[in-house]
């Protein structure tokens, strides 16, 4: 009789043993074959190809393994890959890496109108193209929302004074003023501190350049002239593709373009862009600009 219980005893346990251990594997989370041999798997940065004309170049690095897998992608900051030379135009740091068919666009004098301000980010968007819009402060004071808009929409805030005057003209301490306002206007409305500057009219002295940088402000004018702002002398319908043509004659690697938020720029600046890609050049982020080398 006892031998016969230990008997029973032994097989329970044997097969309690045996349940418990096809429970583990059932558990195991099986092997994917599709994430070892997906064709839709990323390729390896080793063996990835440079940037296809007309995207913006941002150069966005992989995410640390530390990374919080909350992180949106999104919001990576992209590598410091390009800087701005003595004569204002965007160079790769690295030559051998970094493409250097690109240009930097660049919007000033707003936020005006939505009516203006929306067809340029519409064809900003299409493109997939970043730009800098160097606000005045009078201007963002009045509308906020504009300025929410152009950052809500991926594009960066720039500083180009509080009243649109000539600073080179101006004592230390207007100049710090006009600067330093508009810092604080963007940082209020959007949360952000702009950190690039560039004075109305290219008015600048050493005071101008000093507190700029004391800001932590790169500042820059520019390479390459749309003259969006002076076609006073023609047709208003003549005018896009005026800007066109005006960018186009002037384009090198590296240009940073001045044009305004205006009607005219507003309608030509698709075909622009256009333009741009089909000669082959890529728009740079300007978060990819390093603003403290010079």
């Amino acid at each position: 009789m006892t031998r016969t219980l230990l008997a029973v005893s032994a097989a329970a346990l044997a097969l309690a043993l045996a349940a418990c251990s096809q429970g583990d594997n059932a558990n195991a989370p099986a092997a994917s074959p599709s994430s070892a041999a997906s064709p839709s798997a990323t390729p390896s940065t080793s063996a990835e190809p440079g940037p296809s004309p007309g995207s913006t170049v941002s150069a966005e690095p992989s995410a640390p393994a530390s990374e919080s897998p909350s992180s949106s992608p999104s919001e990576a900051q992209p590598a410091l890959v390009y800087k701005m030379n003595k004569v204002y135009s965007i160079v790769p740091i690295d030559k051998a890496k970094t493409n250097a068919k690109v240009v930097l666009l660049t919007f000033d004098d707003g936020p005006k109108d939505k009516e203006t301000l929306d067809p340029l980010l519409d064809a900003l968007d299409k493109h997939q193209a970043k730009a800098i819009f160097f606000v005045n402060g009078y201007r963002a004071k009045a509308k906020p929302e504009l300025l929410k808009e152009i950052d809500e929409r991926g594009q960066t805030i720039g500083n180009h004074s509080w009243d649109h005057i000539k600073l080179g003209k101006e004592k230390p301490d207007k100049i710090r003023k006009q600067i330093e306002d508009v810092q604080k206007l963007v940082r209020e409305i959007t949360g952000k501190t702009p950190v690039f500057f560039r004075p109305p009219h290219a008015s600048a002295n050493s005071d101008v350049h000093a507190i700029a940088k004391e800001n932590g402000l790169l500042f820059m004018t520019w390479s390459n002239g749309s003259l969006d702002w002076d076609m006073a002398k023609i047709k208003e319908d003549k005018r896009p593709q005026a800007i066109v043509d005006n960018v186009l004659e002037q384009l090198r690697n590296g240009s940073n373009i001045l044009m305004h938020e205006l009607p005219w720029t507003a309608k030509g600046l698709d075909r622009l862009l256009t333009e741009l890609e089909a000669k082959g050049y890529s728009f740079v982020d300007p978060a990819a600009i390093d603003v403290k080398m010079e």
